[in-house]
């Protein structure tokens, strides 16, 4: 945020696609017709709710409309992050079990149904499992978006850039900002089907085609490189490096 790095794309390139983990049901919202918009709708989120979690998730990534340096550059707002986040908290309402896509492939890249819209049944052991996590972030995101408001003197998302740069980085809101941060990432990269990477705007972004089975990939496409990391030695590998070898 505040702090001076490489660059958020950088950083956010680096992440592994297949690492990022998947913890949401199907998108809450759709993107309305441009020429008749329409208001969000959410499954936990309140209307300010989500406004302050759009506001802060576009701090963690910013695109066009929050910094001008990513112009042509998706971030959380564009790839529709905060509808992410509210469809993994609700998850498992209206005795759904909206957590893993079924599969094993989607209508992107072949002809016929979108596979991955079904959804895998949870066991029960699984489902208490999963019941407590998410109440657990429930609770969180209902705490930290207050306390959001409350540094912010009442509403976060009245605060300029940098007043809110100031605010997410305060000790005392560090824990839910982690938070926010995975999440941030997740709703940028995972399959579109839990709600985020919105009109693929994370994979377009980093050139990662998403799942294109069953045509697979060749063994040309396997074992052709694509270029260089996009972060170097010089930086955050670098520094995970340094750490590595001093332990």
């Amino acid at each position: 945020m505040s702090v001076r790095g490489p660059r958020r794309r950088a950083i956010i390139a680096a992440i592994p696609v297949a690492a990022i983990p998947v913890a949401a049901g199907l998108a809450a919202c759709t993107s309305p017709p441009k020429d008749k918009p329409q208001p969000a709708t959410f499954r936990f989120f309140t209307v300010h709710q989500a406004a302050v979690v759009e506001a802060a998730t576009a701090r963690i990534a910013p695109g066009p409309h929050d910094d001008p340096a990513e112009a042509g550059h998706p971030g959380a707002r564009e790839a529709g992050v905060t509808g992410y986040i509210d469809t993994m908290l609700a998850a498992l309402q209206d005795h759904q079990d909206q957590v893993f896509a079924g599969g094993p492939w989607s209508s992107r890249h072949t002809s016929g149904p979108n596979l991955m819209a079904r959804f895998v049944p949870l066991d029960p052991v699984a489902k208490i499992a999963w019941r407590k996590r998410l109440t657990g972030w429930q609770t969180q995101y209902a705490q930290g978006i207050k306390d959001l408001d409350k540094l912010a003197g009442g509403d976060f998302t009245k605060k300029t850039h940098a007043q809110q740069d100031t605010i997410l980085a305060a000790q005392s809101v560090s824990e839910f900002t982690s938070l926010l941060f995975g999440h941030t990432i997740e709703g940028l990269y995972a399959s579109p089907e839990y709600g985020g990477n919105r009109g693929l705007a994370g994979w377009r972004e980093i050139g990662f085609p998403g799942d294109i089975q069953p045509r697979g990939y060749t063994a040309d496409e396997v074992e052709r490189s694509d270029g260089h990391d996009p972060v170097t030695s010089t930086g955050i590998v670098g520094e995970v490096l340094k750490l590595l070898g001093a332990l």
